[in-house]
């Protein structure tokens, strides 16, 4: 048994919404991997249960798992929007939240994630939980865009910020999402704006919270 292993089998197991999920992905869909995962998963859901959101913006939805476990956390009326460039997926997307009571408090969105942000800039949108997980080479564009609506005090989340240990290794010295992922670590670190701390989980998870 692998250390993995171990940690999935001592977690809250996940609930038949999110096994189907995860079958219908790994049978179904380009880059299954892309898919958070049951650690991940209630890594996510224990954060918002922590938070008590009561809005919560997601970019990148891929086949909407991590929404789900976002959404355990959600208020009494709470709402999560998640927004999802790829339109070839809604169908899934849309099927796969319909498993799931939770689907009624859950917005999905098909479209470019920075001009989404630019329109709930100007409707003075504001979220106490954002998760960034797409595109890794628009990431410092992400948060700059979600800077506004995240009131002081509230977090922000970032998946994929290790990058399979390619944040380190020379070899991904010339690769765009790699690049895209170094100058965010780095900004994020010199931003007087935030506090944040990368837990090592799966594939690199930081943590931030807005202070000024």
């Amino acid at each position: 048994m692998t250390l993995e292993e171990y940690i999935s089998e001592h977690s809250t197991p996940e609930n038949e919404a999110l096994e189907s999920i995860v079958r219908d992905t790994q049978v179904h869909i380009l880059n299954p991997h892309m898919l958070s995962g049951h650690v991940q998963g209630r890594v996510l859901a224990m954060i918002s249960h922590m938070i008590r959101p009561k809005r919560i913006l997601e970019l990148g939805t891929f086949t909407g798992y991590s929404a789900l476990c976002l959404a355990e956390g959600l208020t009494e009326g709470g709402k999560l929007v998640t927004i999802e460039h790829n339109d070839e997926l809604e169908d899934t997307i849309r099927k796969n939240l319909s498993r799931s009571p939770l689907n009624s408090k859950i917005e999905l969105v098909i479209g470019d994630a920075k001009e989404m942000l630019e329109h709930r800039a100007s409707m003075h949108d504001l979220f106490d939980l954002v998760f960034i997980d797409a595109d890794k080479r628009e990431y410092c564009a992400y948060l700059e865009a979600v800077y506004p609506l995240v009131p002081e005090g509230g977090f922000i989340l970032a998946d994929n910020t290790l990058w399979d240990g390619h944040i380190i290794d020379p070899v991904y010295d010339k690769d765009k999402q790699t690049i895209g992922l170094r100058e965010f670590n780095d900004r994020l670190a010199q931003d007087e704006r935030f506090e944040q701390v990368i837990l090592p989980l799966r594939d690199g998870l930081t943590m931030i919270r807005k202070i000024r």
